[in-house]
């Protein structure tokens, strides 16, 4: 299985982040990976679980969710748990995935952190998606 390529350019949706030397920067999100940060920023548990492919998989917090009830009950306690708001900050193209440093900011202790999405990509859906 191979994932789509993506590269740092200017972003449709007017999310910015900053380099190492902290200048501003565009960056472009593939369209799903945009969606899933939208949709989580609105708390639009519907809409986050479209984002996932039928037999996604999702690393998060030692836990292992596979398949959409799975994923959706995930997604419905994260909202409640953290209220958080995702800001991606950079994206790297690895070999068969996507990652976004994102901010992740909520009601956590530490907030806001920055964590590393690993996104797999097949079609037009998010197949797996670890946090780290």
């Amino acid at each position: 299985m191979q994932a789509r390529r993506f590269s740092l350019g200017l972003a449709k949706n007017g999310r910015y982040g900053s380099n190492a030397e902290g200048n501003i920067m565009a960056i472009k999100l593939p369209r799903i990976i945009n969606d899933y940060v939208n949709a989580s920023n609105a708390h639009d548990a519907k809409s986050i679980l479209s984002c996932f492919s039928e037999n996604a998989v999702v690393r998060d917090e030692g836990e292992r969710l596979h398949g959409t009830k799975t994923i959706e009950d995930w997604i419905r306690r994260t909202i409640e748990k953290y209220k958080f708001q995702f800001k991606p900050l950079s994206i790297k193209d690895e070999a068969a995935e996507v990652v976004v440093a994102t901010e992740v900011s909520g009601t956590f202790d530490g907030s806001p952190i920055t964590l590393d999405y690993h996104f797999t990509i097949k079609g037009d859906k998010i197949l797996s998606l670890t946090i780290d």
